[in-house]
């Protein structure tokens, strides 16, 4: 049950990685500066599409890493 644990936190760990990795960028560059942040004007909509997506992966993502963490740990304190 260990050895499982241990590989199930482990293929999530790499999927959480490559799933933040692949979240579009939301920095803000030296043009803002210039522009005096015009372009902030649209920046509190809510994620459309991929980068929603995106984001309910992670959560969900996360929360099982946590889930599996805690069992993990529970198991070993056995």
């Amino acid at each position: 049950m260990y050895n499982l644990l241990m590989t199930l936190i482990l293929i999530v760990s790499v999927v959480i990685i490559i799933a933040v990795m692949m979240q579009p960028s939301k920095t803000n560059d030296a043009m803002s500066s210039l522009t005096g942040g015009a372009d902030d004007l649209f920046a509190k909509q809510k994620p459309r599409g991929f980068e929603a997506f995106m984001q309910k992966v992670t959560v969900v993502l996360g929360t099982i890493f946590f889930l599996l963490a805690l069992a993990l740990a529970w198991y070993s304190s056995k």
